[in-house]
């Protein structure tokens, strides 16, 4: 393998980083839709990765990058959005019965305030419907109905732009995640988000979101126990989607939450994970001001900590790796263990 200037590197210095959301017994649930990882199949996969390759923090990932300290062969960093009660009652003791860290990014609206986040609310709301196309019709009529100023986009024009799907999801669910993630004029797509939730899942919010993520005990526990806890931003924003003077608000808030659970003393490894995925070079200046060492993005390749900016690293999905630890080596495997010589473009 050899970096950009020419130089032969380490098989370590490709990092497979691994992201997880909903841990949890999803089949027989009251949300069985809810997109997420079966806790049995978390345990396999677990198996499978044991097998495969070595854990490592990202404490262990920062110092590789800052002070030359090696990392094992075929290194692994686990990682876990948005603070879920699962990752507490469900990831933790797996972790600790492989060995293995991890890194955790909850949000601090979710927290501290017992706020639901948009996201989470779309994909409740989503998991409440058999059929999709109910969504997308009562969307629709908001969108009708809705006074949006001008110039006004109809739902032709939103289906025009926004119906297509990906590897996650059919058109039909994203352009309902889009519209109500971000599409929507913001008054619109808060309201219309509020509505569907209180319509398709509960009057209660702060009671759903006391059971749905972790609380600042639960989150020291885990500190203590030697997982990471990073930032995840105040309310789940779109970073790229808000001014420079926003993003840093939005990222100060985030550290109101990390200093709470670091018990008032600053991280001596800040890290962070773009919700959405969305950041810019607004975001990366904000975040080093701050000293941050490691930024979390979705696009879905392998970390080559020699040419990779540690602000931006890729990383991919449960779902991109086997859940029986007796099946072969998977695409992604393969490409981590790979010797042969790679050249950067």
């Amino acid at each position: 393998m050899t970096d950009r200037s020419g130089e032969t590197t380490s098989g370590a210095d490709l990092l497979t980083i691994v992201g997880y959301h909903y841990i949890r017994p999803i089949a027989g649930s009251r949300y069985p839709g809810v997109k997420g990882l079966e806790v049995g199949a978390f345990r396999t996969q677990m198996r499978y990765f044991s097998r495969h390759y070595s854990f490592v923090s990202i404490e262990d990932v920062v110092a590789s990058v800052e002070t030359g300290t090696p990392l094992p062969a075929q290194p692994l960093l686990l990682t876990f959005d948005d603070g879920y009660m699962d990752h507490y009652i469900h990831a933790l003791p797996i972790l600790r019965e492989f060995v293995a860290p991890g890194a955790f990014y909850p949000t601090t609206a979710a927290v501290l305030e017992h706020r639901v986040l948009d996201a989470n609310k779309i994909q409740f709301i989503l998991a409440s419907l058999s059929n999709p196309h109910v969504l997308v019709e009562a969307i629709e009529s908001a969108v009708t109905e809705a006074d949006m100023g001008t110039p006004t986009m109809t739902p032709r024009d939103y289906r025009a732009q926004y119906w297509v799907g990906n590897r996650f999801d059919p058109a039909p669910v994203l352009y309902c995640k889009q519209l109500l993630q971000h599409a929507l004029p913001e008054p619109v797509r808060r309201a219309t988000v509020d509505a569907l939730f209180a319509r398709f899942v509960t009057h209660d919010e702060s009671s759903f979101a006391a059971e749905l993520y972790l609380g600042v005990s639960e989150l020291q526990e885990m500190h203590a126990a030697g997982m990471h806890v990073g930032g995840h931003g105040g309310r789940h924003a779109w970073l790229d989607r808000l001014t420079a003077e926003e993003q840093r608000q939005d990222l100060e808030d985030s550290l109101r939450l990390l200093r709470s659970v670091w018990g008032g003393k600053d991280e001596q490894c800040l890290t962070f994970c773009y919700p959405y995925g969305g950041y810019n070079r607004d975001t990366l200046d904000l975040l080093r001001q701050m000293n941050c060492r490691a930024g979390l993005t979705v696009r879905p390749d392998l970390a080559q900590l020699s040419t990779d900016c540690m602000l931006e690293l890729p990383r991919l999905d449960t779902t991109d790796f086997p859940t029986d630890p007796d099946e072969p080596p998977g695409l992604w495997t393969l490409r981590a263990q790979a010797t042969e010589p790679r050249v950067c473009e």
